[in-house]
């Protein structure tokens, strides 16, 4: 799925959650879930968009905020060696889309 066909899915009320899923090496890549079916976001060339950061996915998705977003970080018990496989869920933590950045605390 490209930036237009997300947007056109979104203002159609399809989309049901956004995930940003954190990889190792600080990429981070999204993906739209419709009926329990992940969609990746693609660029042109129709390769995984990449984000550098929360950040950046805050500004690129912006015209999307009305969404919301989970911020994705797999298990990382499936990513060793050795280690007995379990029904341990990933960590999904909401991110709004405003930074808070700049916020006053007190």
């Amino acid at each position: 799925m490209n930036f237009h066909e997300l947007t056109g899915h979104a203002k159609a009320g399809r989309i049901d959650e956004l995930n940003l899923i954190s990889l190792e090496g600080g990429i981070y890549l999204l993906e739209a879930r419709m009926h329990g079916a992940a969609h990746p976001l693609n660029d042109a060339h129709g390769q995984a968009l990449p984000f550098r950061s929360v950040e950046h996915a805050r500004e690129v998705l912006h015209p999307l905020s009305d969404l919301g977003m989970n911020l994705v970080h797999w298990s990382v018990h499936d990513e060793m060696c050795g280690m007995k496989d379990t029904a341990e869920e990933d960590l999904r933590i909401p991110i709004a889309f405003r930074s808070s950045r700049g916020a006053r605390v007190g």
